[in-house]
């Protein structure tokens, strides 16, 4: 299987470990990933600045301006990294890197003076090259571009990440009303009426002749009568508790996602190089 090496340069190492974090996300495996700063570069006793220890780690390749640009950056606090990835993987992790803050070597050498006007083409992110190599570093990576680096051409593939984020929208609305209704009721009850009642009776007996009363009397009966007396009363029947109950469910979202790929054609006459051995 063939091999690339993927470099990208950093200005703080809190770049570089958001970046490893998510290459090991993503399956890479962890001793394939290198992190160097200032400290792990100069252990051997050479300055960071010295272009030679570029040439030493990354080969002739680089350029003098690139390996300042790598040397300053490193001295105040960037780091390196590198990605030792299968070739077939070589897009994927790219797309992963150019993600993050990386340095755009060719557009920092400018900033600095070291090569006169603007680099001639935009920089790619993540650079990778078979074996050893030594890359650039920007942010676009929606961008495919080739960009000279040293004697390579370097063509950078871009790939889409689906990112599923949330909203909360309104459904709609529950409304609980209280309100009053009548209907009709009816009950019975039992009432008591008391009238008087004038009897008359004949009397036969001579002996009520004795008891003769000639003088005037009055008899005075009180009649009474019930009559039913309405009146109501209020309790609680029941009681409506209002709340609101949360549920989860699960939704799968389908979508597409770009991925740039590359093909070689070959013209007829055209000569197919040597492989180069891979790292």
């Amino acid at each position: 299987m063939k091999y690339e090496k993927i470099v990208t340069l950093f200005d703080t190492p809190e770049h570089a470990d958001a970046a490893r974090h998510n290459l090991e996300a993503a399956g890479y495996a962890a001793n394939e990933i290198s992190i160097m700063n200032s400290k792990t570069l100069s252990s051997g006793g050479t300055a960071v600045r010295e272009p030679g220890l570029w040439h030493r780690l990354f080969g002739r390749d680089i350029e003098r301006n690139e390996a300042l640009v790598y040397g300053r950056t490193v001295e105040s606090g960037g780091v390196v990294l590198t990605l030792r990835a299968p070739e077939s993987e070589v897009p994927r992790a790219m797309g992963i890197l150019n993600v993050h803050k990386v340095v755009d070597v060719q557009e920092r050498a400018a900033e600095h003076g070291l090569i006169s006007g603007a680099p001639q083409a935009p920089a790619p992110g993540a650079t990778a090259t078979g074996g050893m190599g030594m890359g650039a570093a920007g942010t676009r990576a929606a961008e495919s571009v080739a960009t000279p680096i040293g004697r390579d051409q370097v063509l950078r593939l871009a790939e889409e990440q689906l990112d599923v984020g949330k909203r909360l929208v309104q459904e709609g609305t529950t409304r609980i009303r209280r309100f009053v209704t009548e209907k009709p009721v009816e009950a019975k009850v039992t009432l008591h009426e008391e009238h008087a009642q004038v009897v008359r009776r004949a009397v036969s007996d001579p002996n009520y002749v004795k008891d003769i009363d000639w003088s005037d009397k009055t008899i005075e009966v009180t009649e009474t009568a019930e009559e039913p007396i309405v009146r109501k009363t209020a309790h609680i029947a029941e009681e409506v508790v209002v709340s609101k109950e949360g549920t989860d469910r699960e939704e799968t979202v389908h979508d597409t996602v770009r991925r740039q790929q590359i093909e070689v054609e070959r013209g007829r006459g055209s000569e197919r190089p040597p492989l180069r051995k891979a790292g």
